[in-house]
């Protein structure tokens, strides 16, 4: 007949200190006799060992995020040599024509001294600097602040383009400039991510259709993924890009070349300035402005929405190399 638990129980009739430890003793062999429970020696070191501080996996993750800073840094000193030697020779070469077009001027106009035409080109570049177009030949004032600009140039906050081509230069406006970015730079957030989430949407359901059609004619997965990823790419890239360059080569009166180089440089928000939508847009066209912003609400969301896709694609790949 089974024993009960108090048989096993040691009787001993001497110190509490020795009662208590026969008992702890009973109680660590009935924990070890237990079914389902290997705690033998073996079992321990048949586990893996975690070393103290940073493990394989951490420094696994140093030595890529190592590897990425080597890669950016090299690319960095890529970009600077070949900018470099594309631009310095042509930036002295505009040196070059300017000092001797100011000569010529001071030889054919000996009454201006030299002093007399540096205080008048140092107050053109400030002009310059506040935005006013020297060249125009109009004596009447036209403000680079009308209300359309001005849209044009909060909707350039927000979005982080900041073109540049004109700035607040008053200590007020300046001021005004900083609480306006950071409460309207997280709103725009916002924004942009309920506008992706839409597109994305839209997105989806007709990549989905068009995965369907080809799986109907038994095509690898793997080829319709990248079917219609590159079918998305392309789609954007009609809508966003191609056509918007073909509509700014027309307004603008820029070369192919130029359009399609404001509008990869306004879509990746890096916004140097020196191209500008609607910049030399007259009054009876107010409504430009305000209209190239909504196309960059949405060339930015849609693209946003097309890298989170190929990111969820490349975790799910990730994914399943490592199962494998």
């Amino acid at each position: 007949s089974p024993r009960s638990d108090c048989e096993d129980f040691p009787v001993n009739y001497g110190s509490r200190d020795s009662i208590l430890s026969h008992k702890t003793s009973w109680r660590k062999q009935k924990r070890k006799d237990r079914p389902g429970i290997d705690r033998s020696s073996t079992a321990s070191r048949g586990r893996r060992q975690v070393p103290s501080g940073l493990n394989g996996r951490t420094a696994m993750r140093c030595s890529t995020l190592l590897c990425i800073l080597t890669a950016v840094l090299a690319y960095l000193i890529l970009g600077a040599l070949v900018f470099r030697y594309l631009e310095a020779p042509y930036e002295e070469g505009i040196y070059i024509r300017l000092l001797a077009t100011r000569q010529e001027f001071l030889d054919n106009y000996t009454c201006v001294s030299p002093e007399t035409l540096q205080a008048l080109i140092e107050k053109v570049a400030d002009a310059i600097g506040a935005g006013i177009n020297p060249t125009k030949k109009n004596d009447t004032f036209s403000s680079s602040w009308d209300l359309a600009s001005a849209f044009f140039f909060s909707g350039t906050i927000i979005t982080t383009i900041g073109y540049g081509n004109i700035s607040p230069k008053t200590e007020w406006g300046q001021l005004f400039c900083i609480c306006y970015a950071l409460l309207g730079i997280p709103m725009f957030g916002f924004l942009l991510a309920g506008v992706g989430d839409h597109l994305g949407t839209g997105l989806r359901n007709a990549v989905t259709k068009i995965e369907m059609l080809f799986l109907k004619w038994k095509v690898s997965p793997t080829i319709v993924r990248v079917i219609s990823a590159v079918l998305s790419i392309l789609l954007g890239c009609v809508l966003f890009v191609f056509v918007p360059t073909l509509v700014f080569q027309n307004m603008e009166k820029w070369s192919l070349l130029e359009s399609a180089y404001f509008v990869v440089i306004t879509l990746t928000t890096v916004g140097f300035g020196d191209y500008v939508a609607g910049d030399e847009a007259e009054g009876n066209e107010r409504l430009y402005k305000p209209l190239v912003w909504f196309w960059i609400l949405l060339g930015l969301a849609y693209f946003a929405s097309i890298l989170t896709m190929i990111g969820n694609w490349l975790r799910v790949l990730s994914r399943k190399t490592r199962a494998e």
